[in-house]
């Protein structure tokens, strides 16, 4: 690893103070950028996600896809981590948190508005940062495609049955444009170009340039990245500032889920002998979340103002840093898989 992304946590640490003060002194300017949206997705956000993703899938092997069949564990952790336990652990915790231990300082109607949001966030396993996350753990790209793809399929399906259970609400309007658009610009698009520019490459056995090629597009992953963090922290940098405690609170319970779901998601790893390359993309996919759905269903749902679509987006503050943390204890504690 190279300097760059060997400090990457003390970049990530500038971008979020960078947003902060950039949202604060340009608050108009950040407005019309967060402005740019088509079916709740951010246009700028959605171009430097894909620059993350790009080289990530370019580093995919399509003719290796046919061994991933020979670890079906990987795919299966994937599952039951995402769909079975997630969401409920989630809807447990911010019930929990909000109900008991902070009931006497949290209104009664901000407190069903805050479980909703983290419910929504629970039932929305990453999509996109994932990739990031996998290639910044060394992860099998080929695999990691295929788990963020099964996700993909089961949340078409998934997602608006187990939001409507735990939210107790019988009709969730699922931002079918949100979720589709989404899987398009951030799966298949960048997909379709990698396989034509690899197989450019590879046509003429150009494997050397290639190489060299995925070299030179590391940082501009790191980048976009950083950018993404810049552009978040941004938008959101006065309501940091103006609602720390509320932000305080609800990153509590869902810190608590996403270093326990980690845990449980590691140790299954453990247990089930799988190699590191494919346990830790594993394990994020299912610590991590799909922000842009969640924020969406929450807006959709109870307001933009609403304490809902407050929690979606404190779990998108905390998400960044935090899985951070996650891609360092996984890469520390590599030798367990030998």
């Amino acid at each position: 690893m190279g300097v760059f992304e060997r400090f990457l946590s003390v970049w990530v640490a500038i971008s979020i103070l960078a947003g902060i003060a950039l949202g604060n002194t340009f608050p108009s300017t950040f407005q019309v950028l967060a402005g740019l949206e088509f079916a709740h997705i951010n246009i700028l956000v959605a171009a430097l996600i894909w620059l993350m993703i790009f080289p990530m899938m370019l580093q995919i092997e399509f003719r290796a896809l046919a061994k991933i069949k020979q670890q079906p564990q990987g795919l299966l952790l994937t599952i039951v981590l995402n769909w079975l336990l997630k969401p409920f652990s989630m809807a447990f915790l911010a019930w929990l948190f909000f109900k008991l231990v902070f009931a006497d300082w949290v209104d009664p109607q901000s407190a069903e508005e805050y479980i909703a949001g983290m419910i929504l966030l629970g039932a929305a396993p990453c999509t996109a940062m994932v990739f990031i996350w996998s290639q910044l753990t060394k992860g099998d790209p080929n695999y990691t495609l295929l788990q963020v793809s099964l996700n993909d399929v089961i949340m078409v399906f998934a997602f608006a049955p187990i939001t409507a259970l735990l939210l107790g609400v019988s009709d969730i309007q699922v931002p079918w444009g949100t979720l589709l658009l989404s899987v398009l610009l951030y799966v298949i698009l960048p997909l379709i170009a990698a396989v034509l520019i690899r197989s450019l490459y590879e046509r003429f056995q150009c494997e050397n340039q290639l190489n060299s090629l995925l070299q030179q597009m590391k940082p501009w992953s790191i980048a976009g990245l950083m950018g993404t963090v810049v552009l978040l922290f941004g938008f959101q940098a006065q309501t940091i500032l103006q609602k720390p405690y509320e932000i305080v609170l609800i990153a509590i319970p869902l810190l608590i889920q996403t270093y326990g779901i980690f845990a449980i998601a590691y140790f299954a790893a453990l247990k089930l002998k799988l190699p590191h390359n494919i346990a830790a993309p594993a394990c994020m996919i299912s610590t991590s979340n799909f922000f842009e759905l969640a924020v969406a269903v929450a807006i959709s749902l109870f307001g933009l103002h609403s304490g809902a679509a407050l929690a979606t987006v404190v779990g998108v503050l905390v998400e960044v840093p935090v899985m951070l943390s996650l891609v360092g204890f996984a890469n520390r504690t590599k030798h367990y898989f030998d």
